[in-house]
């Protein structure tokens, strides 16, 4: 079975409200829907999420990428060439989620092409996950409040606190504040984005030593290697490596380097091949690994719970999949659901990525 074409909807579906963090806002999910087309009539789906600040890739570059680049290449190989897919597009440098999204919808394919869920023929290790929310800038007692909603609505209670501000105290506070409102028995990790120096970042380990924070993740540039090193090596709790392991040899570099010692896993940015690598690695090498969030659509969300689901490594912890919550609306067919803080892998063959074709009329913006 032969890849046919492959389209690229750019779209746009606005927030409830702006998501913001040390590295930039989203105030709209300006992204692009990817389908791989086959000879044979069979349609695969997948969502891409631009982000210029992590990445460098745009809506428009994806696009273009896509169109230009890609499909050209690709056109006339087997779905089932999976390797010789990803050498083809490993020729382009860069183009994470475009990438990603490739291999999403041609898993997606090739699920419905053998009437299997692609969880199963990934893995099959279990069939829900246990949800992660992440919480943005906020004041401290507003970031208690919303996180107790979620603990009340949807039974949520592992929380990802964005944090990488200055002054320090606005972070720590808000730490400190949701500890005490949550309990003890509330998972609470931070994400900094970046957006402190290592130095500054072991000022705030220090001073939230009390608080039994499971991680922290990005805190630095880690590009600043010898500070990072140094924050990895004396951290109390693991460092985590996301937009610096942004595919299989950054990740690589950074667990054997010592720039981290836990990894995010998106399948946004890595599709299920090169996260399967990821999550093999890790795994022999006594890595613990997470499901990320790259401010997923359901569509982008529902890849990332058939991905996460699939292996026993990536099952163990939380994964970060509620932030299609904080969007006005959506494309996915059939809607996700959290129910005692878990969403279940949909039923049925391919990767559960089937859009709703009104809705995507409706938000798409070519």
């Amino acid at each position: 079975m032969k890849i046919a074409a492959i389209e690229a909807i750019p779209y746009s579906i606005p927030y409830r409200h702006p998501l913001h963090f040390a590295s930039g806002s989203v105030h709209e999910a300006d992204h692009v829907l990817v389908r791989v087309h086959t000879d044979d009539g069979v349609v695969g789906t997948a969502d891409t999420p631009p982000r210029p600040y992590t990445y460098g890739e745009t809506q428009k570059s994806i696009v273009a990428v896509m169109q230009d680049v890609f499909a050209p290449q690709l056109v006339g190989l087997d779905v089932f060439d999976r390797e010789k897919i990803q050498a083809v597009m490993a020729r382009t440098i860069h183009n994470q989620t475009a990438k990603g999204a490739v291999d999403i919808a041609v898993w997606d394919v090739i699920g419905k092409t053998l009437g299997q869920p692609v969880t199963k023929l990934l893995g099959g290790y279990t069939d829900s996950l246990r949800v992660s929310h992440m919480l943005g800038f906020k004041p401290a007692k507003e970031l208690l409040a919303l996180a107790l909603e979620f603990r009340e609505t949807y039974g949520i209670n592992t929380f990802k606190l964005k944090t990488g501000r200055r002054p320090l105290n606005l972070d720590i506070e808000a730490a400190r504040v949701l500890r005490e409102g949550l309990g003890e028995d509330a998972e609470l990790y931070m994400d900094a984005n970046r957006g402190w120096t290592a130095n500054e970042a072991t000022e705030v380990l220090r001073r939230t030593a009390d608080l039994g924070l499971q991680f922290l993740e990005e805190p630095d540039d880690a590009r600043e290697v010898l500070g990072r090193r140094r924050l990895v090596t004396n951290s109390p709790i693991p460092i985590a490596a996301d937009e610096s392991a942004a595919n299989l040899g950054e990740a690589a570099r950074e667990i054997l380097t010592g720039g981290a010692n836990l990894l995010s896993v998106k399948t946004a940015r890595s599709g299920f091949t090169e996260a399967g690598k990821i999550v093999g690695m890790a795994e022999g090498m006594g890595i613990d690994v997470y499901i990320g969030n790259q401010i997923d659509t359901q569509v982008g969300t529902v890849a990332s719970v058939v991905f996460g689901a699939a292996f026993a490594h990536t099952a163990k912890r939380a994964a970060e999949l509620s932030n299609y919550l904080d969007m006005t609306d959506d494309l996915l067919a059939q809607p996700l659901a959290i129910t005692g803080g878990r969403i279940h892998v949909p039923e049925g063959p391919g990767a559960g990525t089937d859009v709703d074709e009104d809705k995507l009329a409706h938000y798409r913006t070519d």
